[in-house]
């Protein structure tokens, strides 16, 4: 780890100002963003505390939604009672995502803004496009047994490793940034982060200077609600395929359907023209097949992760399966 300098914000204005300076990263929790300074994969010059900012609330809104502060911690956040008992598939999202140690120390804007844990992307010595733009992407021709399937291009085909994203794609999230000026804007989920195209660094659509300060979740929508994570062991290991499902049926009858899906592609995956096929139509297997082939179109698999695209199909059956039976 690099010698770095270290100071506390005094305000959210101080922090989004810090912000804007080269070389300043801002921690709370941390659980990331140390992992990679230990790696020199992030080098900061100086570390800027945001925790005793008063960002760390859960308040009902209005409209009937939740408005939760950036530095709620997971653990906090799977935890309240009105998401467990409104937003389900938030909370076992969360529960799925790592340790109870991790989850104590973890918050809402550092789990969306956490980094890719892609092998290469770690290892200081490889080409990646996410350190070094323009240097190449070794999980291309590599062990790539974890990565994307879906929304890579030929500069990055890591994926977005965030449980709690993938449900929050799903209950249509929208993300609360202020800037260094106190412009503050709202950012729907869907647009928050983005694919990586020609340019693999840029993972979201904060601009220089901005942060988030909380994620507002609308009114609980309709139906049960489900999230399933395949891994390679139970505890501690991020999503070769997640799903998060809210589907509203009677009787084997599916009147509505959301599907937000983790470990396929560099954001949480969702796609609208799959809740079609099932929206409407009967509960079985070849509904399901339908809203399969819709997620899978454009699938491509690079050798060592061709089995994310059968298994993907088997795990949405299986949720549907589920949740249709209820």
């Amino acid at each position: 780890m690099k010698a770095f300098s270290y100071g506390r914000a005094k305000s959210v204005a101080d922090a989004a100002i810090a912000a804007s300076k080269p070389g300043v990263k801002i921690i709370a929790g941390g659980t990331n963003l140390l992992d990679l300074m230990k790696l020199q994969v992030e080098t900061p010059s100086t570390l800027v505390d945001i925790n005793r900012l008063p960002l760390d609330t859960i308040e009902e809104t209005s409209e009937g939604g939740l408005r939760i502060g950036a530095l709620v911690r997971n653990s906090d956040l799977a935890a309240d009672p009105r998401v467990r008992r409104h937003y389900g598939v938030l909370s076992r999202a969360l529960l799925a995502g790592a340790s109870a140690q991790l989850r104590n120390k973890a918050t809402t804007a550092g789990n969306l803004l956490q980094r890719t844990r892609c092998y290469y992307f770690y290892d200081v010595t490889k080409p990646c496009n996410k350190r070094v733009p323009g240097s190449g992407c070794s999980a291309l021709a590599g062990f790539n047994r974890i990565h994307a399937v879906l929304g890579g291009s030929e500069a990055c085909i890591a994926t977005h490793p965030s449980d709690m994203a993938v449900a929050m794609r799903a209950l249509d999230a929208k993300v609360e940034a202020i800037d260094h000026e106190g412009n503050t804007r709202t950012i729907p989920i869907a647009d928050f982060h983005t694919l990586p195209s020609r340019t693999p660094e840029i993972e979201t659509t904060l601009n220089s200077g901005e942060i988030v300060t909380a994620v507002t979740l609308p009114p609980p929508p309709p139906g049960a609600q489900v999230y399933r994570k395949v891994r390679d062991r139970a505890s501690y290991a991020f999503a070769l395929v997640s799903v998060a499902a809210i589907v509203d049926s009677v009787h084997g009858r599916i009147r509505s359907a959301r599907l937000a899906f983790g470990g396929l592609a560099p954001k949480p995956w969702r796609v609208t023209t799959a809740e079609q096929k099932l929206t409407n139509a009967t509960a079985g297997t070849t509904t399901f097949d339908a809203a399969a082939d819709a997620v899978l179109e454009s699938a491509r698999g690079y050798g060592s992760n061709d089995f994310k695209i059968p298994l993907t199909r088997r795990t949405l059956h299986g949720v549907l399966g589920e949740i249709t039976r209820t």
